[in-house]
């Protein structure tokens, strides 16, 4: 039972859980709709949720649910003198303690408490430093960082390309016990700078980023272990100076061993070793190979478990993702999942029973749901239900599940189930009151087959009153990268306004065979030919659409996306210029030798092994077949897919005699909805472009 005196359950609440925006509105989208509420389990048997009293669920009343007697209690927020921290973070780069008799530590970045919250790891001038709590007394782990040389921080290609965004540059892991951290060692030296040139003062001002392009130098990694009983670093047994790189690392549960991941610049080879945190010396857990590549980013690669030394891997090497369980000395790894379908994420490994939960798209992929199988690969069983797509998240001792499940035709419901398969209650309904009333677009989702045999997955978009007598433009909304899914079955009418579009569009959304949805099968077809299989397939099922629903007008088919999205719009309008006929395009690739070494050579190889590849999903090689309307945006301030994307692109245009027209962000990084007048900008520069050229309205 949980002692509702002391609140300690409270902080959990910042950490609720909200599901996929395919089911959560976080604003009323219209009357017909409501947001289903944020949840979070606090132990195996209760879990606390908002009971909607206003617009803002932040108002609401919050609850506490018993699911063994179906029973809730009215819980209310501590004062906030209850809530007295040891230390806490600004956002002035300083550590501030409660104890006010206690100088802030200045000029912090990246800081991370200690497991058990005695100590703060940060850097500062790339080096790094921890802090005790108790006495505030600051120790200097490293003194050779330099505008060139960063300890516990991350280089630019690591934190956006194998460590995540996430990450916000931090590259040191406290070890469970905290008694030691890893860290990356990054000597930038040999890596070529890029200007980012600020012309918005008087005088203008120079960015200067390592950024390393396809074939350049990378940074040279080293995985150092600071003991932090004597500060005594040692260094993996590895060559720096080798063309490789390094994953996230892991802590084995007991601290006594570091398992770290290592890849040859090739990208198709993966190996996990276990160091020797006294001396740096290295045995190999795991080796993989694929004739492809193997994705460094992929998150909870590795899983131990907690009362036995073994783990459970997750990999696509079978050309699906399924999960393996190895002995942590690396001597045995047998499948637990198999055959041609995804897992996604671990919900909960059950060790008395051998018991693993976890979700994964088995029935179709533009679905999810949860599944039960013991470790040794025996009695899968699907736990969900019905044609839907179920958010679920399962309670920390594995008898309960809440799912939030709903398909393109059906509203979200929540509810709680056992994961024995009994109905306990139904949690929430995101139909209002007025849904009856509620005329809103109607959704589809169909599959599109290929002469070769890929059922490409297709989400239709039918406008307000629609008229199968008319003609309508089309929208067709992509990002469209490896392994990047569009196309999922959930219920999205919870967006829709309900009135009837004064210029209705049919809209489209689909994937390609690259997607995911095929496995990494389908993503191998993608290999040294970006943008090939993508236009290619998107082009097939736009023709088939028009094809099958004369309503489609072949003479307006506008196509837009951002980022791989954006290069691909690019792609639709050169290379795939006889079916697409207007394009917005923003932050686009245009070439990839003009991206990062790590996310190009994984698809592309090194430029010298794949010249005719790389010419081949170049923007520039297809420029002569650019036809239609074509608007670029382009943020002046992207230190991801740097201007010069654009620039070189304009200028392959404007030497072919095209005409395109362009959009520049001054100070606007990649993307811009951080920047409100900006983004208000460009969205009302879209809608100008489509109201023109769409529907030829002048302003």
């Amino acid at each position: 039972m949980i002692n509702l005196s002391t609140k300690k359950w409270w902080p959990l609440l910042c950490l609720a859980v909200t599901f996929s925006q395919t089911s959560f509105a976080q604003t009323m989208g219209n009357k017909g709709h409501k947001r289903i509420p944020p949840f979070n389990w606090v132990d195996n048997t209760h879990f606390t949720m908002t009971r909607d009293t206003s617009k803002n669920y932040m108002m609401g009343v919050t609850v506490l649910v018993d699911a063994k007697s179906n029973t809730e209690v009215i819980l209310e927020r501590p004062a906030r003198n209850q809530q007295q921290p040891v230390a806490m973070f600004t956002r002035k780069n300083e550590i501030v303690f409660a104890d006010k008799s206690k100088a802030a530590i200045q000029h912090v970045t990246t800081p991370m408490f200690s497991p058990d919250s005695t100590k703060i790891a940060f850097t500062r001038n790339h080096d790094l430093y921890v802090v005790d709590v108790a006495s505030g007394k600051e120790t200097r782990i490293t003194s050779d960082g330099s505008a060139d040389v960063y300890s516990g921080y991350a280089s630019w290609v690591y934190n956006e390309e194998i460590l995540g965004r996430g990450m916000n540059y931090r590259a040191f892991w406290w070890s469970p016990n905290s008694k030691h951290i890893a860290f990356f060692r990054s000597d930038e030296t040999k890596v070529p700078v890029y200007n980012m040139r600020d012309e918005m003062p008087v005088h203008a001002k120079d960015d200067l980023t390592h950024y390393p392009q396809p074939g350049d130098p990378n940074p040279e990694v080293k995985v150092g272990i600071v003991d932090l009983a004597t500060n005594h670093v040692v260094f993996a047994d590895y060559d720096a100076k080798a063309d490789q790189y390094f994953g996230a690392p892991y802590w084995e549960p007991n601290s006594q061993t570091l398992w770290v991941q290592w890849m040859n610049r090739r990208q198709d080879s993966l190996k996990i070793d276990a160091i020797n945190l006294a001396n740096g010396t290295k045995t190999n857990i795991y080796t993989e190979h694929q004739r492809t590549w193997i994705s460094l980013d992929e998150e909870n690669r590795i899983t131990f478990l907690k009362n036995t030394p073994r783990f459970i891997l997750k990999s696509d090497k079978s050309g699906w993702m399924h999960y393996y369980l190895g002995t942590n000395n690396g001597k045995t790894l047998v499948p637990i999942t198999s055959g041609d379908w995804q897992v996604e994420d671990i919900q909960y490994i059950n060790e008395k029973t051998n018991t693993l939960f976890f979700t994964a798209r088995k029935e179709n992929s533009t679905r999810i749901d949860l599944y039960s199988v013991q470790l040794d690969g025996s009695k899968l069983k699907r736990l969900t239900f019905g044609d839907f797509t179920h958010f679920v998240k399962l309670s920390p001792g594995g008898d309960y599940f809440i799912t939030a499940y709903g398909n393109v035709s059906t509203p979200t419901v929540a509810a709680l189930y056992t994961t024995n398969g009994k109905f306990i209650r139904q949690i929430a309904d995101s139909k209002t009151e007025f849904f009856a009333e509620y005329k809103g677009p109607k959704y589809e989702i169909l599959r599109i087959k290929t002469g070769d045999g890929f059922d490409l997955p297709v989400s239709i978009k039918w406008p307000v009153n629609y008229d199968a007598a008319k003609k309508y433009p089309v929208y067709v909304r992509i990002y469209g990268g490896p392994n990047s899914k569009n196309v999922n079955d959930g219920y999205a009418n919870i967006y829709d306004n309900g009135e009837v579009e004064a210029e209705p569009f049919i809209q489209i959304s689909m994937d390609h065979r690259g997607s995911g949805h095929f496995g990494k099968k389908g993503m191998d077809y993608l290999y040294g030919d970006l943008g090939h299989w993508e236009i290619a397939d998107y082009s097939f099922v736009v023709k088939e659409l028009l094809k099958k629903y004369p309503s489609l007008d072949g003479s307006r088919v506008l196509i837009s996306g951002f980022s791989y999205g954006g290069y691909l719009t690019c792609m639709a309008l050169t290379r795939g210029a006889d079916v697409f006929t207007h394009g917005l395009a923003g932050g686009s690739v245009t070439d990839w030798r003009l991206y990062d070494s790590h996310y190009t050579e994984r698809y592309m190889g090194l430029p010298k092994d794949n010249e005719a590849g790389y010419n081949a999903s170049s923007v520039f090689t297809y420029v002569k077949n650019f036809k239609g309307k074509l608007r670029l945006a382009q943020g002046l301030a992207d230190d991801n897919v740097h201007a010069q994307n654009t620039f070189q692109l304009m200028n392959a245009f404007q030497e072919a005699g095209k005409e395109f027209e362009v959009m520049l962000y001054p100070g606007a990084a990649h993307g811009w909805y951080y920047l409100h007048n900006k983004q208000k900008h460009y969205m009302a520069d879209n809608e100008a472009f489509i109201s023109k050229y769409i529907f030829g309205k002048d302003k």
